[in-house]
């Protein structure tokens, strides 16, 4: 007779029961916070010899988190308990680096210490520029920035050590946060074959990253405010997002006791993927294609309403938020502002803008959710920069580091569990081997 599995929640004893042919094995139920249920499943295998099939881990929790909180049917996004739209509004990437790091928000004194710790540590080692001078010329940026990521654990072998104190724990965050921008604009510089700009300690946090993204020995360079506060709110919105590809990473690998810097560095080659981090990448390639082939704009989005076509439009939707992303609105007004100062003139953007008008009033989209999402404007906002399209995803990793390394310090601080998932193997049953002469 085949086992029989039936799963239910029991409100009132706050318990679920599993009924495995006719046996019956009560686990508890845990609720969060924010009133999110849970089925705590940890003594399964104990208990019943049994396993949950979760591919890709959608219904899975590996963890309890007391960083951010996502509520897709709803359109919500929180870190600490404060709303992204207030975040993005009113406080610096430095703020919201320490509030997703260390808990709250800095009151005047810490925020000092904490940008005056940051500023004074932005400047790479010298022996790095080889490292760089290694690499091809064109070489992909994500795959520089990982390396030179994971390298930095060589600069610093104390951070090797994971039973050292917190004062040293804190100097490893505050050089990872440093020292990620220099090195990402270093990629950028190698990748397109520019001289490499040293970090200037009178400029904010991201006025620095611009002045080393697009300063040249030549002449001075001077930060443009609105883009300055475009980007600061991209960095805030994407500064964590839960329990995503990318920072599950950084927690499974951190919680061999791996390393920071190895561990952001794994971060990184996740979030390189094109199904994650270079989401924003594929909206600006699918514009490029669309403009190449020059059919009317009418027929892509035909094709994209045809199920039997294999076509999707990029940057509509999100897999977790079903009716809006809470970030897309906000950086929406940062690309008008963008666009309206550079005042670019670009083919591409324009098709974006057509795009955009359509997703919001055209009733197929509407009645789907299928609204242009934070990748959609951050993309926009990039091109219209001057950015290649290959360091998109480096931008999205400057934003999302401090959600890294605030995941990475709750996962060793509740010293959890190393991650090892189990399977159901569906390979050859034993089998005796045979001689090569037999075979």
């Amino acid at each position: 007779m085949l086992d029989t599995l039936t799963l239910h929640y029991v409100p009132m004893s706050e318990t679920a029961r599993i009924i495995l042919d006719g046996q019956e094995y009560e686990f508890p139920v845990i609720t969060g916070s924010e009133n999110e249920k849970a089925i705590d499943i940890s003594k399964l295998r104990g208990s019943t010899g049994y396993i949950t099939m979760d591919p890709g881990f959608k219904n899975t929790g590996s963890t309890h988190s007391g960083i951010t909180y996502l509520d897709g049917e709803n359109g919500v996004l929180r870190y600490r308990g404060y709303a992204i739209e207030e975040l993005a509004e009113k406080a610096s990437f430095i703020e919201v680096a320490y509030l997703l790091i260390y808990g709250d928000l800095p009151n005047k004194d810490q925020l000092a210490y904490f940008n005056d710790s940051i500023t004074h540590h932005t400047i790479v080692h010298e022996n790095m520029k080889r490292f760089f001078d290694a690499f091809p010329l064109g070489a992909h940026p994500m795959g520089m920035l990982s390396s030179m990521v994971a390298s930095l654990s060589t600069f610093y072998p104390e951070s090797q050590n994971p039973n050292r104190d917190i004062t040293d724990i804190d100097l490893t965050i505050h050089r990872l946060i440093a020292k990620l921008p220099t090195l990402a604009a270093q990629a950028y510089k190698h990748n397109v074959g520019l001289p490499t700009m040293y970090p200037k300690n009178n400029l904010s946090y991201v006025g620095n990253f611009m002045h080393m993204m697009w300063g040249v020995p030549a002449e001075d360079y001077e930060v443009d405010p609105i883009v300055e506060s475009a980007l600061n709110k991209l960095f805030i919105l994407h500064a964590d997002h839960e329990q995503n590809c990318s920072t599950s990473t950084v927690r499974v690998v951190g919680s061999s006791q791996a390393n920071l810097y190895s561990s952001v560095s794994a971060g990184v080659s996740a979030l390189w993927g094109p199904l994650h981090g270079g989401a924003n990448q594929a909206v600006i390639e699918m514009l490029e294609a669309i403009r190449a082939e020059g059919s009317p704009l009418q027929s892509w989005i035909d094709r994209a309403k045809d199920k039997t076509d294999s076509f999707r439009l990029m940057g509509f939707g999100h897999r977790v938020y079903k009716n809006f992303d809470p970030r897309a609105r906000i950086i929406k007004k940062a690309a008008d502002e963008v666009l309206g100062q550079l005042g670019v003139n670009d083919p591409v953007l324009d098709i974006a803008k057509q795009l955009e008008e359509v997703a919001l009033n055209d009733e197929y989209f509407v009645k789907r959710g299928l609204y242009p999402n934070v990748d959609f404007y951050s993309g926009i906002i990039y091109r219209a920069l001057g950015i290649p399209t290959d360091m998109f995803t480096v931008m999205f990793a400057l934003g999302r580091l401090p959600g890294w390394i605030g995941q990475w310090k709750e996962m060793t601080e509740n010293r959890e569990p190393i991650g090892r998932p189990r399977q159901v193997y569906v390979g050859a049953t034993e089998r005796a081997f045979t001689s090569l002469d037999a075979r």
